[in-house]
C-alpha cells in the first residue's frame, strides 16, 4: 500500500481508505450486512495495508459501526484507524454529543475513536454545532482520549466550507470530490484551502456514487484513445491521487473484486503520475459528460419558490444526472420516493419561473417531459427536447 501525508499530523494515511457505507448485504435490506463476506473483505484490506476505515452512525441502518467493531476483533483494531461521525442532523440537545459518542464507542467495541467527524456539515448543521457548543464538548473528549482527532464531513457551498474551516483548528476534513466536481461544493479551491491550513483531506464519492464506472458510449470512446489501459474507475482514482493535497481516497466497496481492484490501483498511485496528455484526456471526458447534460440549470434558485410548490432545481438535477450518466432507473426510483407536491408533475405551466430564470430555460415545457421520463417511464431516447 502507498501511504501519504495526512496534513500536519505525524501519521501517514493509506492512499485507499475503506468506506463502510456500501458493504455487501443479504437481500434488499441495507441493514442486513453479509457479515462473513464483509469481514473477509475488511481483513483482506488490512492485510494489504489499508489502515483507515470510515463509518458513520446511520450507515446500513445503524449496523455499520456495529459490524466494524465486530470485524476488528482478534487484534485487527490495533492495526487500523477508525473514523466515524456524530449524526448532527439527529441532535436535538446539548446532551446528544455525549449520548451518541458513548453509543458509538460501545458499538465499535473500542475505548477511542481515532478520527471523529461532525457529519455532513451544511448551514443548518453548522448552526447546530454552535448552538449546542459541540466544539467544547469535543474538546473534552479529545482531552480525555475518547477521540484522538477532530474533523468534519461536508456538503454545501464553498463559502460555507471556508467558514467552517476557519471556525476551529481542525485536524482534517472529508469532502465530496472527483473530476466532475472541481467546482461543486468545496471543490478544488476548498481542497487547496484546507490543505494550506495543515488539514488532512479525506475524499468521498471519488467515483460519484459509481456513476463514473460504466460510462456512456461517447465517454467510453475517449477512454479507448488513452495509451494506458486504466479502467474508468482507475482513471478517476488516479486523478485524485495525482494531487498532493489529497490525503486518503475513500471507496465504498461492495464486493471482494472492488477491494482487490482498488488496492491494486492504489499500489500504482503517486503524486504527479499523470502527465499533461492524461489530464487533457480527463478534461475531455469531463466536457463530454457536461455536453450530455440536457438542461442548462445552474441551481441558482432564482425560480424558487414555485407558487405551486414544485422543487424545480431538484427535478432538473435528477433528470440531468440520469441523462449524463445513464442512470435513469435509479432516477426513477428516487423520483417515486419524492413527495408528489414537489415533483415535476405538479407544474401547472404558469410560467412565472421563466421570467426569473437567468438561463432562459423553458421550464413549463421541460417539467412535463421530466415527469414523462422519470414518473411514467418514457424512454429518454424517444424524447424531443425543448430548445
Amino acid at each position: 500500500m502507498k501511504y501519504r501525508p495526512f496534513g500536519r499530523l505525524d501519521w501517514q494515511g493509506p492512499a485507499l481508505g475503506f468506506g463502510c457505507m456500501r458493504l455487501p448485504t443479504i437481500g434488499s435490506d441495507r441493514s442486513n450486512i453479509d457479515v462473513p463476506e464483509a469481514t473477509r473483505m475488511v481483513h483482506y484490506a488490512i492485510e494489504q495495508g489499508v489502515t483507515y476505515f470510515d463509518t458513520a452512525y446511520p450507515y446500513h441502518g445503524g449496523n455499520s459501526e456495529r459490524f466494524l467493531g465486530q470485524a476488528l476483533q482478534g487484534g485487527y483494531r490495533d492495526r487500523v484507524k477508525i473514523a466515524t461521525k456524530l449524526p448532527v442532523r439527529m441532535c436535538e440537545s446539548e446532551g446528544d454529543f455525549q449520548r451518541f459518542l458513548s453509543e458509538q464507542l460501545e458499538k465499535l467495541q473500542t475505548d477511542h475513536i481515532d478520527f471523529y467527524l461532525f457529519h455532513g456539515m451544511r448551514a443548518s448543521r453548522w448552526e447546530t454545532v454552535q448552538k449546542f457548543d459541540f466544539l467544547a464538548k469535543a474538546e473534552r473528549a479529545l482531552a480525555d482520549g475518547r477521540i484522538r482527532h477532530l474533523g468534519f464531513s461536508f456538503h454545501d457551498s464553498l463559502d460555507l466550507f471556508k467558514t467552517v474551516v476557519d471556525g476551529y483548528d481542525w485536524d482534517f476534513c472529508q469532502i465530496q470530490y472527483n473530476y466532475m466536481n472541481e467546482e461543486h461544493q468545496a471543490g478544488t479551491e476548498g481542497l487547496e484551502y484546507a490543505a494550506a491550513k495543515g488539514m488532512g483531506v479525506v475524499i468521498m464519492e471519488p467515483l460519484l456514487g459509481g456513476k463514473l464506472v460504466d460510462p456512456p458510449s461517447a465517454v467510453q470512446a475517449l477512454w479507448a484513445q488513452a495509451d494506458s489501459d486504466h479502467s474508468p474507475a482507475e482513471w478517476a482514482l488516479q486523478w485524485l491521487w495525482n494531487k498532493p493535497e489529497v490525503s486518503v481516497v475513500l471507496s465504498g466497496m461492495s464486493t471482494m473484486q472492488h477491494v482487490e481492484e482498488n488496492i491494486a490501483s492504489a499500489n500504482r498511485s503517486a503524486v504527479g503520475l499523470l502527465d499533461e496528455d492524461d489530464l487533457a484526456l480527463i478534461a475531455q471526458v469531463r466536457d463530454t459528460y457536461n455536453e450530455l447534460c440536457p438542461i442548462p440549470c445552474t441551481s441558482c434558485q432564482y425560480c424558487m419558490p414555485c407558487p405551486n410548490g414544485v422543487d424545480i432545481p431538484r427535478n432538473f438535477a435528477s433528470f440531468n444526472t440520469a441523462a449524463m450518466y445513464g442512470t435513469f432507473d435509479d432516477a426513477r426510483r428516487r423520483y417515486a420516493r419524492t413527495p408528489e407536491e414537489v415533483r415535476a408533475s405538479a407544474c401547472i405551466q404558469c410560467r412565472q419561473c421563466e421570467d426569473l430564470c437567468p438561463q432562459s430555460i423553458l421550464i413549463s415545457q421541460w417539467m412535463p417531459l421530466v415527469h414523462e421520463v422519470l414518473g411514467e417511464g418514457r424512454p429518454y431516447e424517444e424524447c424531443t427536447l425543448p430548445q
